[in-house]
């Protein structure tokens, strides 16, 4: 092969790869198993902070978006407050609220997109007290 051929597919090459997205998204399961799986179990029973599937399905039964329920998940994780969280209420007597999360928009945002995902996971849902209170610990045995 000529030089100049060499060149030509050098440079067809560094075309492509500068293409090519500079970094990838980060994965959101991989963020927790890095920075929140020390705390957080994925599904009952807890660690040292709830679990993380009836965390989401906390929050998919307040946010009818993904992307409103995610805001709100990141800007929790920023800055953990008693008014922002949605968790069960018993959760902060028993656990304490949670320190913010030093990590940077594009992780939060996509842990947060993770958490929400797992709502739908185990058959986690609103119960007859729709997370309320209601359900007076009958949930799918009510005796008769």
């Amino acid at each position: 092969m000529s030089a100049t051929g060499i060149a030509m597919g050098i440079s067809g090459l560094l075309t492509v790869l500068s293409a090519a997205p500079a970094t990838a998204a980060p994965d959101g399961k991989k963020v927790f198993e890095s920075n929140c799986s020390v705390c957080h179990s994925i599904m009952p029973p807890p660690k040292s902070a709830p679990p993380i599937v009836p965390i989401a399905s906390r929050y998919r039964q307040h946010f009818t978006s993904k992307e409103k329920g995610v805001a709100r998940m990141v800007s929790f994780l920023k800055s953990p407050s008693k008014d922002k969280i949605l968790a069960d209420p018993q959760a902060v007597s028993r656990f304490g609220l949670m320190p913010p999360m030093q990590l940077g928009d594009a992780e939060l945002k996509a842990v947060a997109g993770w958490v929400w995902d797992q709502g739908s996971a185990g058959g986690w849902g609103p119960g007859s007290g729709a997370g309320k209170g209601q359900g007076q610990g009958q949930g799918g045995c009510i005796q008769k």
